[in-house]
């Protein structure tokens, strides 16, 4: 058993103790990350927006209620009396309007005009003969009109107005045996109205004047955007490209929306130097949906957070025999943590006596709990005279203990920057302009350990817009 056991401590040993042949007997050189440029491949939604009840009311305006009024005379009399062909006429009068606003709605990519419409007529007789014969019906249906609006290349919008219109049933009424067809009566006054609505809306498309609204939202895309105040974090965006990302709408607005593509680039600590806006770049290709936006969000701990934190876990663990802890220090050395303990006899009272030793690890990152550890802590010990340091730091299990619990939480500090970030990107732009933007996830792209502090870089994606309308 006591030859298991020394193997068993041998083995503990090797795997605690990392031999750096140019680090063995010295303190680990200060080596931190050089700060990087955080900048990331992105995509800004830039969408005019229309209100389909406001266009809708516009319409409707010029739209006269009563759509037509019949008066006609149809043969409600015919038959055979005494071998004579008897025909009859009867007189039919009626009227045909709308009974309700027009509305819009979208279906798909089309955008459909529908307005309810009442129809009724009543007939008798045109002569003493047939004055004894009356009649009358009615009917509400409904007729509707549709429109597929496109981008063309030259930024004009064409509204594709189909050249008919339909029925959401046959427009018959059956009066006196007979059936009169609100059609012939009904649909020429809607062709007039529809070619109205047409030049009417092709007009206000022209007077959009979405050429030039592209171009103000293109430049406002250049414009560095304070995310937070402490520290100063900045967005940069750099469009590079723009495209059609098509039309959409819900029951209230029709939005039609470009998807930009570029770069973002999050600068800490102080605004970044002006980008030139460059010229709207010709439309390219139609895409299906607007890109995610995205960018890198630093968040930073503190290598003095992370000290006190193993110095309160040592202080909280107690002295074990002989030894004591004097001092903890912690900063980077080619892409790992250095945790330097200054361990010292307890029997000495002189506050700077001890020796070091230092222990080495590579940061992990809880993404979920947002959380930095240190799971991977392995002592670079020097020759000889610290060995006995070293089976201190296993037999105690101080060494585990460092391991299992010096961590970090920065999910405070994370959600503290998102919610600014948030309410720095929704903001007025003026001129009817305006940006909002919504982060919606995180996940970790990279640990840089710089002079100041560890910087978790994390790579957010969720929706900017710039926006003109409502």
């Amino acid at each position: 058993m006591a030859a298991i056991s020394t193997l068993m401590a041998r083995g503990l040993l090797s795997c605690a103790i990392i031999a750096f042949p140019a680090l063995a007997a010295e303190k680990p050189a200060l080596s931190p990350d050089q700060p990087a440029p955080a900048i990331t491949p992105s995509h800004v939604s830039a969408s005019i927006e229309f209100s389909l009840r406001a266009l809708a009311g516009a319409i409707d305006r010029d739209v006269p209620k009563r759509l037509a009024t019949i008066d006609d005379r149809i043969s409600c009399v015919h038959r055979r009396v005494l071998g004579f062909e008897i025909n009859a006429k009867c007189d039919v009068r009626g009227y045909v309007e709308r009974t309700a606003p027009i509305s819009l709605y979208v279906d798909g990519t089309r955008v459909v005009g529908a307005v309810p419409i009442y129809g009724t007529v009543s007939g008798e007789g045109a002569n003493r003969i047939t004055s004894h014969i009356h009649g009358g019906t009615e009917a509400r249906i409904t007729v509707e009109a549709e429109a597929r609006p496109q981008l063309r290349r030259d930024w004009s919008v064409d509204l594709h107005f189909a050249d008919s219109f339909h029925w959401t049933q046959p427009p018959v009424l059956q009066v006196l045996g007979h059936e009169i067809n609100l059609s012939r009566f009904v649909e020429p006054k809607i062709k007039v109205q529809l070619d109205r609505v047409r030049a009417k809306a092709a007009a206000a498309a022209k007077a959009l004047d979405l050429h030039a609204k592209a171009e103000t939202a293109w430049r406002r895309a250049f414009e560095p955007v304070k995310l937070a105040d402490d520290p100063e974090v900045w967005l940069q965006l750099t469009p590079q490209s723009a495209a059609f990302a098509g039309v959409s709408a819900n029951k209230e607005v029709m939005t039609g929306s470009l998807t930009i593509e570029g770069t973002a680039e999050t600068v800490v600590g102080h605004a970044p130097a002006p980008v030139a806006p460059t010229p709207l770049p010709p439309l390219g290709s139609d895409v299906a949906t607007p890109g995610k936006f995205e960018l890198i969000v630093p968040v930073r701990v503190d290598y003095e957070t992370l000290r006190q934190k193993a110095k309160g876990l040592i202080a909280s663990f107690g002295t074990s025999g002989e030894n004591t802890l004097r001092d903890v220090e912690i900063y980077p050395s080619a892409g790992k943590i250095v945790l330097g303990l200054r361990i010292a006899k307890a029997s000495n009272a002189d506050p700077d006596a001890g020796d070091w030793i230092y222990l080495l690890a590579t940061p992990q990152i809880d993404n979920e709990a947002k959380i930095l550890r240190l799971p991977n802590l392995t002592i670079n010990a020097p020759d000889g005279a610290e060995t006995e340091i070293v089976k201190w730091l296993i037999e105690t299990k101080l060494l585990k203990t460092l391991r299992e619990q010096l961590a970090i939480s920065y999910k405070d500090t994370y959600e503290k920057l998102i919610a600014a970030a948030d309410a720095k990107l929704t903001r007025p732009l003026g001129n009817g302009f305006r940006m909002e933007g919504r982060l919606a996830s995180a996940r970790v792209d990279k640990i840089l350990l710089l002079a100041d502090g560890l910087s978790v870089e994390l790579r957010a994606d969720g929706d900017l817009k710039i926006l003109y309308g409502l």
